[in-house]
């Protein structure tokens, strides 16, 4: 038997993958089994200054992005020796990964892509997993897609229990037992009950900060002490009529040295005559230095760098000259506050896990954001599915 911790983009391929291959699984998540109109409700919050963007859910927090699907750290990757080129293409076809047909590329988006480009900057329309036959074009992403159009970790869960998995929700991991100092059990709290699990193979998907309390608690060391968040802010303006609240986010990409933009939707503290139709925003994401800290309790700190703050000053300003070439009204642009989403670095690779994402501790293994080595600065969900797929493969080949 092998026990998945977490449904999110790691824990949803490989009991798919697992499940599909005849392998008894078992899925352990800590929060609710919802419909994806309702993941608003999940958000997590973390308290004392700290903005980040996570749910606690099926599917983890691929219930709520924005279904942008972009490889990430493929250099960084080859160092411990891993290529995820087949494992890439796989994922693709997989999930559907493609541009936007122009149907459903809105006005705003369009502005912002032609704008872009006659500044002479690298920019495409966004690689997204998105069923167009299905999308109503709403504006709703990052609340969880009222109609379900998009690709999220919940569909792989779901075939993963057709195959046979079991699947078991609101389900808190207290302990992960050892066996002569090999993984061989898990416990965990639903419904006021604890519980254990006897099993062969321990996989630790439960995201990058769930996942290193899981393992401080175990007393492994070393784990949660370089935390990287992908920080960004949203900076817009007013633009009447553009309509930007209704499109599909993030459908385009600008990639800068030390930056990524992509048109998102955010209010501001406008008059209160300014409608949000008359709203164009622009996301703009810094990777960022590993300078944070998750406690053993689930408690988070971070600091900012001098050069994580020049970068995303960099992306600023250039969303800045995006914003008045397309028109925005160079008096109205303002920016939200810092925030982070993407959290990862906790359990990297090199350091807790090695090449085949197994721990110290046999037949423990983490495959989610917690093992990326470095900040990607921009959405890992393709790359936690591709380094999934391979993982998946290893084990049915042990």
């Amino acid at each position: 038997m092998i026990v998945i911790i977490g449904t999110g983009a790691g824990g949803g391929i490989l009991a798919r993958e697992l499940a599909k291959n005849g392998q008894e699984v078992v899925m352990l998540e800590k929060g609710p089994y919802i419909e994806p109109k309702d993941a608003f409700e999940c958000y997590d919050k973390y308290g004392h200054g700290i903005d980040l963007l996570s749910t606690t859910c099926i599917a983890g927090s691929t219930i709520v992005s924005m279904a942008n699907m972009v490889r990430a750290l493929d250099e960084e990757f080859h160092e411990y020796g891993i290529d995820l080129t087949e494992e890439y293409k796989y994922v693709e076809e997989l999930v559907g990964v493609h541009e936007l047909d122009d149907s459903h590329i809105g006005q705003g988006t369009q502005l912002f892509l032609d704008a872009a480009r006659d500044l002479g900057l690298d920019v495409q329309k966004m690689p997204k997993a998105i069923r167009e036959e299905d999308c109503i074009q709403c504006g709703k992403c990052a609340f969880g897609c009222p109609v379900n159009a998009k690709w999220t970790a919940k569909d792989f869960v779901d075939e993963a229990v057709e195959a046979g998995a079991t699947l078991i929700c609101d389900a808190e991991v207290t302990d992960i037992i050892l066996c002569n100092m090999e993984a061989c059990g898990v416990k965990y709290v639903k419904d006021h009950e604890e519980n254990l699990i006897k099993t062969d193979k321990i996989i630790l998907c439960a995201g990058a900060i769930n996942t290193p309390v899981i393992l401080k608690n175990m007393g492994l060391t070393g784990i949660g002490r370089e935390l990287f968040f992908d920080p960004f802010v949203t900076v817009g303006g007013y633009l009447k009529d553009v309509n930007f609240n209704s499109e599909v986010q993030m459908a385009g990409l600008v990639k800068g040295e030390h930056f990524v933009l992509s048109p998102h939707f955010s209010t501001f503290t406008f008059d209160d005559d300014v409608e949000d139709k008359d709203i164009f925003s622009i996301m703009v994401k810094t990777p960022d230095e590993a300078k944070g800290y998750v406690h053993s309790d689930g408690f988070v700190q971070k600091v900012n760098t001098i050069e994580d703050i020049r970068y995303l000053a960099e992306g600023v300003a250039t969303a800045g000259f995006i914003l008045e070439k397309m028109g925005v009204d160079p008096k109205t642009i303002r920016s939200t506050h810092y925030r982070g989403a993407h959290p990862g670095g906790t359990a990297k690779i090199g350091n807790v896990v090695d090449s085949n994402l197994e721990t110290e501790i046999p037949n423990l293994f983490v495959c989610d954001a917690s093992v990326l080595p470095v900040s990607p600065g921009k959405p890992p969900i393709l790359t936690i599915l591709a380094l999934s797929k391979r993982l998946a493969d290893y084990l049915l080949k042990k």
